[in-house]
């Protein structure tokens, strides 16, 4: 069915992706959104963009009635599903063909066949794929014996429907047996509205590798290689590659050649997803995705193919126009998923705005994230996705580490760091990875380095010392004497550091002295020497605080620094200083005028907000050093006051 509108009934990356393809292709594009996403960027991008509801899913992006409305208005002859729950639905394909409207995935009684994954089993066995051995059946003893006699232990719960981890419990012990069938039951109950599971083998130190499969409607399936998705925690994938080049390559073939034999089989049409559990030189069925994953990235990267093109291409009716042996590997590719959630805190989902969002362009970045655009908990946590490629699994794996040394968020937690730390891991690197890899041994990660508050200290006193150049300057200059150095205060929760910067880089606390050069600035990214290597910050400097990521880690230190001389007696009680880079936008004094301690001097206008400037202490106006309209730096001297009286000194630390 050919069509030159397409709706996208999905939001984020996922909708952006799909966008950015439809473009390509010349087609009209139609997004949608609910209230929690009016400045999304994939609203922006879309020819046409439609509100289909409030927040909660059920009541917006999974609600069939309003998609089938958004598409009806937007005159929309086309509806690309994305790749998540709605991909899958055979309820919501049936709704788009029953409009009118051609649905960008396989026909809705394959979806319906492949999606309960006890089906999906029988017809694997039908198609000469090997399975997992398995046990179902609705009376506990009958299946708790048929678990003992069939499958054995360590065994597996799972789900029938739906995926993504959910409904799904490793069972070591016989009598843990019940237990685990009750909660699974229930998560799938809440997560897909069916609660059927039934039990399969765990295989320990299994690998999950899937096969990628194009078949168009007249017959024609090939596979797009294979890809690696073994790391994962508690069953959801945290980083995938392609190709799955450390399994054999005779184990491979024999999954490509079994995943295009089974979409044969189901008369599979569009792009979708083979799963196998391979343990050795044995491989198993999982199960079949109906769509294309999140992960098909990778796949891209090295093959140098478009899929979600030759999906739009096959739904239009299309022939397949690549021959099998046109699909061909070149390099690795090796992606990590960045998720809103604290991997301090047991990985619980977070929520936030974001204040900086810094992506590097030296890797492919899939995301919709912006500063100042709220990510709240009704969606998934799922963030953004950064992809590498290199010649080989090494390159790429350097390249990707790279690029999480460039990457921050900052105001909403992440797992940037953690990511960092597991693909920098000696494991990872050597490919000593499974599906229980993770969940094993997250522990083992190095902990994050004590850099950042030296890198903090360092900045802040530097830029702040750098900023007080000119007539106001408190550098501690005195004849034939060095500069003073600058003792610089972080505050973290309960810990607290104090730190001496001196003027020839010299970073001291306590007995440990670091020394410190910038060789290189790029906007908020700091290249800075650190005992002579060369480490890469991404670095926000607010008027109370200063953030400061590290290998993807963020920190954010309370700043309460304070000059030293001397000894350290401190100075300049009377000198008001730029709070934060910005815009002055009023002075509400002039030379000579009295004021009382907390009188307005005037306001600096940053990111939209307005800050208020008040005399630190009762005087006379000596210098106003700017007016309104100029733009100031964080530390620039705006106004100087001669105190009424002497300030009492300060007994000597």
């Amino acid at each position: 069915m050919a069509f030159d509108t397409v709706l996208v009934a999905n939001r984020g990356e996922i909708a952006r992706r799909v966008l950015a393809a439809a473009r390509r292709r010349g087609l009209r594009t139609v997004a949608v959104y609910s209230d929690a996403d009016r400045g999304s960027p994939h609203v922006a991008e879309a020819d046409v963009a439609l509100r289909i509801g409030p927040p909660p899913p059920t009541e917006s992006y999974l609600s069939i009635p309003a998609l089938l409305d958004a598409a009806r208005r937007s005159g929309a002859s086309a509806v690309h599903p994305g790749y998540g729950f709605l991909a899958e639905s055979a309820a919501f394909a049936r709704a788009c063909e029953a409009a009118g409207l051609c649905f960008v995935g396989p026909p809705a009684s394959v979806i319906e066949a492949m999606s309960r994954k006890d089906e999906a089993r029988r017809i694997a066995r039908a198609a000469g794929v090997p399975v997992v051995p398995a046990a179902e059946g609705s009376d506990l003893h009958t299946l708790a014996r048929r678990v003992e006699q069939d499958v054995g232990y360590p065994a597996l719960v799972k789900a029938v429907a739906g995926g993504g981890g959910k409904g799904m419990r490793i069972v070591r012990q016989p009598e843990e047996l019940e237990e685990a069938l009750a909660r699974c039951g229930r998560e799938a109950a809440a997560a897909f509205g069916d609660g059927s599971v039934f039990v399969e083998r765990y295989v320990e130190h299994g690998r999950h590798v899937e096969v990628q499969v194009l078949a168009d409607r007249y017959g024609h399936v090939i596979h797009v290689l294979d890809r690696d998705c073994s790391v994962q925690r508690r069953h959801q994938k945290v980083v995938e590659e392609a190709p799955a080049s450390t399994v054999p390559l005779a184990t491979r073939q024999a999954a490509w050649e079994a995943a295009v034999r089974l979409a044969a089989h189901v008369g599979y049409e569009n792009a979708g997803t083979v799963e196998f559990l391979v343990a050795g030189e044995e491989f198993f069925f999982l199960e079949m995705n109906t769509r294309l994953q999140v992960e098909h990235a990778v796949t891209e990267l090295v093959t140098g193919l478009d899929l979600v093109d030759l999906q739009l291409a096959l739904a239009a009716g299309e022939p397949l126009r690549l021959a099998q042996e046109d699909v061909v590997a070149h390099g690795h590719a090796i992606e990590a998923r960045v998720y809103a959630e604290d991997p301090a805190r047991d990985f619980l989902p977070q929520a936030g705005t974001p204040t900086l969002v810094r992506f590097p362009a030296s890797v492919r970045v899939e995301t919709a994230l912006v500063a100042g655009e709220p990510v709240g908990t009704s969606y998934d946590p799922m963030l953004a996705k950064l992809v590498a490629h290199g010649p080989t699994r090494e390159a790429a794996r350097q390249r990707l580490v790279g690029a999480l040394d460039d990457a921050a968020v900052f105001g909403l937690t992440t797992n940037l760091g953690f990511l960092r730390r597991l693909v920098a891991s000696p494991a990872f690197q050597a490919a000593e990875i499974d599906t229980g890899w993770l969940d094993r041994r997250a522990g083992e990660l190095a902990p994050p380095s004590e850099a950042p508050a030296v890198a903090a200290a360092f900045v802040l006193a530097t830029e702040t010392r750098a900023a007080r150049s000119g007539p106001f300057a408190l550098d501690g200059w005195r004849l034939a004497g060095p500069s003073a150095p600058t003792r610089v205060e972080l505050r973290s929760g309960a810990d607290r550091r104090e730190l001496v910067v001196h003027a020839d880089g010299r970073v001291v606390e306590g007995g440990r002295v670091t020394t410190v050069a910038l060789v290189r600035r790029d906007g908020d990214l700091r290249l800075l020497e650190l005992d002579g290597v060369l480490e890469r910050f991404v670095v926000a400097l607010e008027p109370e605080a200063v953030t400061v990521s590290h290998r993807g880690e963020v920190h954010r230190f309370e700043r309460a620094e304070r000059r030293v001389r001397d000894g350290g007696s401190e100075q300049g009680d009377g000198v008001v200083l730029a709070p934060l880079p910005g815009v002055v936008t009023s002075v509400a004094v002039a030379v000579g005028e009295e004021v009382a301690a907390g009188a307005l001097l005037g306001t600096v206008e940053s990111m939209k907000m307005e800050h208020p400037l008040r005399a630190p202490v009762a005087g006379v106006v000596e210098r106003v050093a700017v007016a309104a309209g100029d733009r100031v730096a964080l530390g620039a001297p705006l106004f100087a006051l001669a105190p009424n009286e002497a300030p009492t000194p300060r007994r000597q630390p």
